[in-house]
Formats: C-alpha cells, sequence, structure tokens
C-alpha cells in the first residue's frame, strides 16, 4: 500500500503544485497523456500521485480515498460539512490565490456594507413582491456569511458559470464569486462591497483525517511531512 497524493489534473495549479514539491524535493510528474489521469513520484518511496480535478479533492479526502491532497481553501469549506472534522490544513502553498467576494451592481452608489445590501434588499422585495436574488455556487459559505452580517431579505440562485454575466443577464441582482484582480466584475458594472471577503481562499495541502492507515503508510507520511517542512 501507499500515501495517495491528490493533485489538481490540469492548468497552473497542477504546474505551481509540481513546482512546489519539485522545490522540496519531491519530484512529480504526469504519466501518458493528458487524457490519462496517472502520474508518478520520485524522491520519496511508498507515495503515489493521483491527479483529480481540484472540486473532486475535498470529497475524496474526506472520503478517505486519498491521504493528501491539494486544493483550493474555498472548495473544502464549501463541499464539506464541518470540514474540520474530515480534514486537516498542512500548509498553506502561496498561489491559487482568490477571494470569495459579495457584489452589487456599481450603479447602487448606496450599497456599499452588509448594513446597506440588507436595506437594499428589503426595499427591492417591498418594491418588487420576491427577495433579492444573488447568484453563486458557494452556497454554504455566502449564506453564512450574510447571515453573521445581518442579512436576511434575499435568495441564493445557483450559477455554475458565468456568475458576473447573471446581472447583466436579469437573473440576479447580485453575485458571490471568486476573483483574483476583480477585472471581470468592473467589465460587467459590478463593485465589491467595503466589507471583509467571504473568504481568502489559496492552493492548500490538506490532509485526510479519514483515510485509514497503515503503520508503515504513517511512517511514509511522517518522512514526506518532513521532508516538505510541514504538519504533522
Amino acid at each position: 500500500m501507499s500515501i495517495k497524493l491528490g493533485v489538481p489534473s490540469k492548468g497552473r495549479l497542477m504546474e505551481k503544485t509540481f513546482d512546489w514539491f519539485g522545490a522540496r524535493g519531491v519530484s512529480l510528474a504526469r504519466t501518458g497523456s493528458e487524457r490519462e489521469y496517472s502520474g508518478a513520484v520520485t524522491g520519496i518511496d511508498g507515495v503515489e500521485l493521483v491527479l483529480l480535478s481540484a472540486g473532486e479533492i475535498p470529497r475524496e479526502l474526506s472520503a478517505g480515498r486519498i491521504h493528501l491532497g491539494v486544493t483550493g481553501t474555498d472548495l473544502v469549506q464549501e463541499k464539506l460539512v464541518q470540514w474540520e472534522q474530515k480534514v486537516e490544513p498542512l500548509a498553506e502553498l502561496g498561489f491559487g490565490h482568490a477571494d470569495l467576494i459579495l457584489a452589487v451592481p456599481s450603479a447602487w452608489v448606496d450599497v456599499d456594507t452588509l448594513d446597506d445590501l440588507d436595506a437594499a434588499a428589503a426595499g427591492f422585495r417591498a418594491r418588487h413582491g420576491f427577495r433579492m436574488r444573488i447568484a453563486t455556487k458557494y452556497h454554504r459559505l455566502v449564506r453564512q456569511y450574510l447571515h453573521d452580517g445581518g442579512v436576511s431579505d434575499y435568495q441564493l440562485v445557483d450559477s455554475q458559470g458565468a456568475t458576473e454575466g447573471t446581472v447583466k443577464n436579469l437573473t440576479a441582482e447580485a453575485v458571490a464569486d471568486i476573483t483574483s484582480t476583480g477585472e471581470t466584475l468592473r467589465a460587467n458594472h459590478l463593485k465589491v462591497l467595503a466589507e471583509e471577503p467571504v473568504l481568502r481562499s489559496q492552493a492548500t495541502l490538506f490532509r485526510s483525517r479519514t483515510a485509514p492507515m497503515t503503520s508503515a503508510e504513517r511512517k511514509t507520511l511522517d518522512a514526506l511531512c518532513t521532508l516538505l517542512n510541514v504538519g504533522e
């Protein structure tokens, strides 16, 4: 048996993860074609590379099918109920930075805070007869954020792509989405509320709290963590 390490299967997240491990003496490489999700690990024995989408990694960690995984903080906290009981963050990797923010139309000149949004939501419902819609794919995180901020008169509508365009398309009045530069928001005439973001996210190395381990696998995990100078 071996320690299974889940890594994003494509793009900059995969490349940056490979670089991060490589700088610490553990070489990760894709083997086969782009369509084959297999890889090789050198620099330590007993570790198997599993290439997955970043969105799948939280579920695989929670289910105990992989021992370690690299994915965004936002995905772990959105996808896993009581995530702290299922995974442990071992190291923030210093890339994949993005903020989960709440944005409203730039024309809403009087709406800059959550208190303003709460007042605008009440006014919107009185005027239109239905609740202000916020488009997002981060329902759990956004609902908790709005609850903590005292905003209640709203409804979340699901958006799995092009969230920023939902206001222009009249399917939502506000959005909650991941952004790194804010350029797409500005291009769609949206402004970020002048509050702390819902979440500041970055690529993070997580350990599964549920994955079963033999004594040999435990030794391998300890050796890997020592090499990487993380957690454990």
